[in-house]
């Protein structure tokens, strides 16, 4: 009997750490340079094809735009595995430490957040607030006043320092209305086709996470942008849900502890990688595989890790 024929590939992404879980929250979120690179790799050896990189502060945990810190996660990256690192420009610091990581490192791929986003874990604060074990955990859990800052001038200004550093913008969609803002973008210049787009989904005021937004909100972007490939980022308990459904529809997954610390109803992942082995489990028993690094490169159009500065 011959095996059955395999579809297609899925590219698999795994966020790391992020910005947003705390280390109350989680006995394992990665949070030094080597807990992050190793991670980081271990998702790369599971199946994932890329791997979405924040850093910390390695005494406290708390996120951090420092470029050594960046540097040290990057090298190790690459020196164990040819994953891809998409470096967020949407982490700690201000917008000008934000984007920084872009011509410092010309990576392959770096996040292009495309609206501002009132964001707050407020509402988990007071079941935590006597666990937290730093300082700086209580307004980052508990503030109502952050705002996710990216206005036209700073879009404009990321895609721009992309360009110049033939960095390719994963471009990433948290509400109905930046699709329109990417469309702005492509008829301006300031990106350029092919685009690569990631819906983060359940935020608590943005796209909620559910099969109905998800199909809704492809179906609004190919009015409006035509063709693009696209991947799904869903936050919480959302996650591998989010994941087998996007796998049925044609998208490409990411999963990882920034934005879910649990594998499972009621467990904490114990690793970015055990997430990731759950997407390989369920994509190939869609006859679905991952793509390595190589195909993903040439799927969603990027220069290859030997252009990169690190």
């Amino acid at each position: 009997m011959n095996e059955e024929r395999i579809l297609r590939k899925v590219i698999i992404t795994c966020a790391v750490t992020g910005a947003g879980p705390t280390p109350t929250m989680s006995p394992y979120l990665p949070i030094t340079p080597k807990q992050i690179s190793d991670d980081a790799v271990n998702a790369a050896k599971a199946g994932a094809a890329i791997v979405h990189v924040h850093a910390r502060n390695p005494e406290t945990g708390q996120p951090s735009p420092d470029l050594g810190l960046f540097r040290e996660i990057l090298e190790d990256i690459k020196r164990r595995c040819d994953a891809i690192v998409c470096i967020t420009t949407g982490g700690a610091g201000t917008p000008d430490e934000r984007i920084a990581v872009v011509p410092e490192f010309k990576p392959e791929l770096a996040t292009l957040n495309c609206g501002s986003l009132n964001i707050t874990t407020a509402f988990v604060y007071p079941r935590i607030k006597d666990k937290l074990q730093h300082d700086w955990e209580h307004p980052h859990v508990a503030s109502e006043e952050f705002v996710f800052t990216n206005t036209y001038e700073q879009i404009r200004k990321y895609a721009a320092i992309d360009k110049e550093n033939d960095t390719k913008p994963e471009v990433e969609i948290w509400d109905l209305g930046q699709i329109g803002a990417v469309n702005y973008l492509l008829e301006s210049g300031a990106i350029d086709r092919p685009v690569h787009l990631q819906f983060v989904m359940g935020s608590l005021n943005g796209i909620p996470a559910t099969p109905e937004a998800l199909i809704f909100m492809i179906q609004r972007a190919r009015e409006v942008l035509g063709d693009f490939t696209w991947s799904v980022a869903a936050i919480g308990k959302d996650q591998l849900r989010m994941a087998a459904v996007t796998l049925a529809m044609g998208g490409h997954v990411r999963v990882g502890m920034e934005d879910s610390l649990f594998c499972g109803l009621g467990r904490l992942a114990e690793s970015g990688a055990e997430q990731v082995e759950r997407v390989v489990t369920m994509a190939k028993q869609l006859s679905i595989e991952p793509a390595t690094p190589a195909e993903t490169r040439e799927m969603i159009s990027l220069k290859g890790n030997d252009k990169v500065n690190f």
